[in-house]
């Protein structure tokens, strides 16, 4: 692993075309899951809309540290010319006269990396190139924060979005920004490009402005889960498979039992496949809770989205 430390020095540059989202970020890159993704916290609002960018089949970039938000856009644009990550980064940094400034980290879609952090970036600061991700990290607490990000990641197994998400948490553990925690986000997108937007963009969800970001984000992302298995069983259910659109139903419900959108549509889906006792139970549930839910009912019908009405509540 190569590891930058940080430069305790301040002096007078250009800021130009610059926002102040000092923070902490992971780049990583899945070859088994075909996926490539950034995952960002800071005491700044709304860090996701600032540092994380990426494209299917393309890369992606985090761009942070009195952050240059071109570098974004433009590093996508180089990466999808066939332009290596390190010349990437040697490109945007050139032409940049707050480079002493900046940090920034980018992978292209076979999983090649790179990062830079300047010798003006508010210590703690540094960062580290490992195999499939980089850790950076500015304006830290401490100098352990992007070693614990590095070898959490290392060492947590699952989904991508999974792993960032440990990295960040352990970040936080070691004691992140020194100023706090206010915003945070994960983009996750496949190594390859479909032109199908839901299936090129895995996720991207942000948090931006919370007491407990990490944690809202971890919210968030059990919620995407859920409503990823409702539409798989939407989709099992349309190809006539029956027994697995109900495990991808019932494990949506599993996830997020207490969230009435889930269970509405569950119960849907379980009245047009004919199972009209489990629907009507789960929907007389939702409709105590909310009667509103009983009036959606009542307009499916001439939506053609419920095709047995008989035998249901309401």
């Amino acid at each position: 692993m190569d590891v930058k430390p940080g430069v305790n020095i301040m002096k007078k540059t250009d800021f130009r075309q610059g926002v102040p989202s000092t923070t902490y970020s992971i780049i990583a890159f899945d070859k088994d899951r075909e996926e490539m993704g950034v995952a960002v916290q800071s005491h700044f609002f709304s860090v996701g809309s600032a540092v994380t960018w990426g494209e299917a089949g393309v890369g992606v970039v985090a761009t942070q540290s009195i952050a240059n938000l071109n570098f974004g856009p433009r590093g996508l644009n180089y990466l999808g010319e066939g332009i290596s990550p390190e010349k990437t980064l040697s490109l945007l940094l050139e032409s940049d006269p707050g480079r002493d400034y900046r940090q920034a980290g980018c992978c292209n879609a076979i999983g090649e990396m790179a990062v830079y952090t300047g010798s003006m970036c508010i210590p703690e600061a540094g960062h580290i190139k490992g195999a499939n991700y980089t850790v950076q990290a500015n304006m830290m607490l401490n100098e352990s924060v992007w070693p614990a990000m590095a070898d959490t990641f290392e060492h947590t197994e699952g989904a991508l979005a999974d792993r960032m998400l440990a990295a960040l948490k352990a970040a936080e553990a070691e004691g992140g920004d020194i100023r706090g925690k206010q915003s945070a986000a994960i983009l996750v997108v496949k190594t390859y490009e479909t032109g199908d937007v839901e299936t090129d963009r895995v996720l991207e969800l942000r948090v931006e402005d919370h007491p407990s970001p990490l944690d809202e984000l971890q919210r968030l992302l059990i919620l995407h889960k859920a409503y990823r298995q409702l539409s798989a069983g939407d989709e099992e259910l349309g190809k006539g498979n029956r027994e697995s659109a109900l495990s991808a139903y019932e494990t949506a419900m599993a996830l997020a039992p207490d969230n009435l959108e889930v269970r509405y549509w569950y119960a849907i889906s379980l009245a047009n496949s004919g199972d009209l006792e489990k629907a009507s139970d789960l929907l007389g549930d939702i409709y105590r809770k909310d009667e509103n839910w009983k009036e959606l009912t009542r307009r499916l019908p001439g939506c053609g989205l419920l095709t047995v009405n008989e035998n249901l509540p309401g």
